[in-house]
């Protein structure tokens, strides 16, 4: 009889964006999906943008944002999969770049080579979205593979309205290739 297969493996990398409070609901929708979970946020991301305690909680493994000491046992697999949600005009700039120097903006980096899929839902404003450097990032990102959703500036409508952030959407960007 053969063992049962092990759950896919998926990272999420958070970033500093308000929206980020919500990062639970794509953890439970992952979940549900029957994958498992590991959270890497950038350094800004762990101060109060989200519960990394209930993260912590949900996903029963430690929300990583520092590197590592090459002595220490590697926290989390390898990724089957990686979705960036929140992702900021920072991180998805200097990821295009390859400036790793936060561990979120290095593992992005490192998945990207290894061909891992890569699900991007950003949250930028519309004034940063049409920066050109932004342009280019967005531009080479996807030249590399890097499957994207659709932009949120997180700004109300004119009704003051402020559309939900799609979680889950990110999931289904790894489904199609």
């Amino acid at each position: 009889m053969n063992a049962p297969a092990e759950k896919p493996f998926l990272y999420v990398v958070v970033c500093a964006a308000g929206i980020a409070a919500g990062v639970g609901e794509l953890i439970a929708a992952a979940q549900e999906r029957n994958w498992e979970v590991g959270v890497i946020a950038t350094p800004v991301a762990m101060g109060g943008f989200f519960d990394s305690a209930a993260v912590e909680a949900r996903t029963g493994r430690p929300v990583r944002s520092a590197w590592r000491s090459p002595s220490d046992p590697r926290p989390f697999p390898a990724p089957d999969a990686v979705v960036v949600a929140p992702a900021t005009f920072n991180t998805v700039n200097k990821w295009a770049a390859g400036l790793a120097d936060t561990l979120a903006v290095g593992t992005l980096c490192e998945a990207a080579g290894l061909g891992v899929p890569i699900a991007v839902l950003p949250c930028v404003a519309d004034a940063l979205a049409a920066h050109p450097a932004y342009r280019d990032s967005l531009a080479r990102l996807r030249g590399m593979g890097v499957r994207f959703g659709e932009p949120y500036s997180g700004m109300p409508d004119e009704r003051g309205v402020r559309a939900a952030f799609p979680w889950a959407g990110a999931l289904d960007l790894l489904q199609t290739r």
